[in-house]
């Protein structure tokens, strides 16, 4: 634990550095900052806030646009406050027009992210990967990204715009639309829901020298392509959204079946962190430093006294 309760300043910044140098940002997902405490202990550069894993942890229900800006920004700012790695969170679509476009940006802005996607989706928006999607008219999306654009205080806030006309139009038709949108003003482009090695191969040739984001969707329509492959072809951002939340499935449905067969969870401790292991991690150290810190002295005739509470 860092010790801060609130965002680390630069995050943009230091998104933008990592952007500019080179190298492939991987930024595994965290439905939670318990999940992006993760993330950043793993030694990753950046962690993604994925939409999917925020409603499966906030509401338990799937990503068909249930959530709402208050509640994905305040996921956000619970993330970035506890992480001192740049945060990409998803924005859906913006949660509304232009005008609800400007505010979006501000909160997440507030809320300490580095980055936002937004999305060409009809409202109520669904998890890019489901059948059923649709998407506004280009001109329409590329006025709500130059809205993101103009919009931001920290001119370093990097503007992803995300189009998922590739399953409704065609790949084509989502290739001419991530033009659109880089010329209203986006920082990176995010054509969603690829289907082979040769669709994301053709969405990196059309673009050379801009910034994409490959979203390696576990169990998607998007085929698995290794880490090597993406960088040969210049992808400069990969998220892998739901391999935390995943995993923290199984490992949930793994101890509770041991519990509810041999009544305690015994047999399945030895896999688990230590509980003070765990403390530690979650930053008791830091807490009990601080309660050091900022204990008033006792008064005279009062060593040792013990405050009720």
């Amino acid at each position: 634990m860092t010790g801060r309760l609130t965002p680390r300043p630069g995050g943009p910044a230091r998104l933008r550095a990592l952007l500019e140098s080179g190298e492939t940002i991987v930024a595994p997902g965290a439905f939670d900052p318990l999940a992006a405490r993760l993330v950043e202990e793993a030694g990753f550069a950046a962690v993604y806030m994925t939409g999917f894993g925020t409603s499966a942890a906030l509401l338990g229900r799937p990503d068909v646009g249930l959530l709402t800006m208050t509640e994905m920004t305040g996921n956000a700012a619970r993330i970035a406050a506890c992480v001192d790695i740049p945060v990409i969170a998803d924005a859906d679509t913006g949660y509304g027009n232009p005008l609800n476009v400007i505010r979006t940006v501000a909160a997440y802005e507030a809320a300490g992210a580095a980055a936002i996607h937004l999305e060409d989706q009809v409202a109520p928006k669904r998890c890019g990967h489901m059948e059923g999607k649709q998407v506004i008219p280009a001109a329409e999306m590329a006025q709500k990204v130059r809205a993101a654009a103009e919009a931001r205080a920290n001119p370093e806030f990097v503007i992803i715009a995300r189009t998922d006309a590739r399953s409704v139009e065609g790949l084509p038709a989502a290739l001419e639309r991530g033009r659109q949108y880089l010329r209203a003003g986006a920082d990176v482009l995010f054509i969603e829901a690829l289907t082979s090695d040769a669709e994301a191969e053709q969405t990196a040739r059309a673009f050379p020298g801009v910034p994409l984001l490959f979203n390696w969707a576990e169990g998607g329509k998007t085929p698995p392509l290794s880490l090597g492959r993406l960088r040969e072809l210049g992808y400069r951002i990969v998220i892998f959204p739901i391999s935390t939340l995943l995993a923290a499935t199984a490992g949930m449905r793994q101890v509770l079946q041991e519990i509810a067969a041999a009544g305690t969870p015994a047999a399945a401790l030895a896999g688990l962190p230590a509980f003070g292991e765990f403390l530690d991690f979650i930053g008791l150290p830091d807490v009990q430093a601080a309660e050091q810190r900022y204990a008033v002295p006792p008064g005279p005739g009062q060593e040792g006294a013990t405050a009720a509470y």
